[in-house]
């Protein structure tokens, strides 16, 4: 019975967490603005990937986080075929959607999820070190410690290398709105991260109250031994 919600467990927290990635990848494209600053609006999606990555961390270890984020890299790469064969198939007469409207949209996505590919491998492999690196360190407390801190690093390079290969190689922003798009995509990532730690917490909270508190603290020594 423990092991079945486990495993049920596992495969909520994987969809979220690749859910949330894959659309990040699909309207990432859009630019939006705040004030002077300028940022993707596929953004919105990551502080789920966040609270997802900091859960499977804690309960499935190196291991699970490293499995979901090949994983979710393939069905990157699986999106990228499908959206490249959409848009080389000529859209009907009667289409609302044309094909110059398709290629604006979801051509755009395809250089974003180029981008996506280097840094989500890159920032996840750093993010799943950094964690627990803090974790052998400080032990079963400071939760927020563990999780704000992997995500202070792993954005850095995540936020930089997918502007940079999206928008600035490819000509849609000049060096200095590259630094600007990045670095307030960066700042905005880390005023998330420390506003959904009280989320971490209801997190383990409710998977405690799922698993009972006895098991959930047995997988969480067991996970902390095997990372």
């Amino acid at each position: 019975m423990l092991t079945n919600r486990k495993n049920i467990l596992f495969i909520v927290l994987a969809g979220f967490f690749v859910t949330n990635a894959v659309v990040g990848e699909l309207i990432g494209g859009k630019l939006i603005q705040f004030g002077p600053f300028t940022m993707s609006i596929g953004i919105i999606p990551w502080p789920v990937v966040f609270l997802s990555t900091d859960l499977i961390n804690e309960y499935f270890g190196k291991k699970g986080v490293r499995i979901l984020t090949l994983l979710t890299v393939f069905l990157i790469l699986y999106t990228f075929l499908i959206l490249f064969g959409g848009m080389n198939i000529p859209a009907a007469g009667i289409s609302p959607v044309l094909d110059e409207q398709f290629r604006v949209v979801f051509g755009q996505s395809m250089w974003i999820i180029a981008g996506s590919i280097t840094a989500f491998l890159a920032s996840q492999l750093i993010d799943v070190v950094v964690f627990w690196f803090i974790r052998h360190r400080t032990g079963r407390k400071m939760i927020w410690l563990r999780a704000t801190g992997s995500t202070v690093i792993s954005q850095l390079i995540d936020s930089f290398i997918v502007t940079g290969i999206a928008f600035w190689l490819t000509g849609k922003l000049a060096f200095g709105e590259y630094i600007n798009t990045a670095s307030t995509g960066y700042l905005v990532k880390l005023i998330i991260a420390v506003l959904i730690t009280p989320l971490i917490y209801l997190g383990h909270h409710l998977i405690h109250r799922y698993l009972g508190e006895e098991q959930s603290e047995k997988i969480i020594e067991e996970t902390a031994e095997d990372s």
